[in-house]
């Protein structure tokens, strides 16, 4: 029987300031390859890029502020959850399987219902301002 110690990753251990710091660069090289190899992704970025921008010159309050970029930010987040299912995924077997297309399918599905999210928030906020 195996106890729960022998479950933990053999990568993990570190504590403290070191643990952040390796985080730090760990979440810096995801980032990277989420850019490099996700045109979904990069897309994505464009549009929050965008998005932020305006939300910042609007007339609105620092609630709606934050509400107009944590949405973009949610679309974002979810979209690096997907393409790591997606990686997990194809790692496993490039082959046709159910369960496999059941995965990337409900990933698919949560980057959808973030942007509704998102569009949502922000039809809502801008007719708060302007309507």
């Amino acid at each position: 029987m195996t106890s729960p110690q022998q479950w933990k990753s053999p990568h993990k251990g570190k504590a403290g300031l070191v643990r952040i710091w390796r985080a730090l660069f760990y979440s810096l090289a995801g980032l990277t390859s989420a850019f490099r190899h996700e045109s979904a992704f990069r897309q994505e970025l464009v549009l929050a890029t965008v998005l932020i921008a305006v939300a910042v010159v609007l007339p609105a309050s620092i609630v709606q502020l934050v509400l107009l970029i944590n949405s973009v930010l949610l679309v974002l987040i979810v979209e690096l959850l997907n393409s790591a299912v997606e990686a997990t995924v194809d790692r496993i077997s490039f082959d046709d399987h159910a369960l496999a297309k059941q995965a990337k399918d409900i990933g698919s599905a949560a980057v959808f219902v973030s942007l509704v999210c998102c569009v949502v928030t922000w039809g809502l906020v801008l007719y708060d301002i302007f309507g």
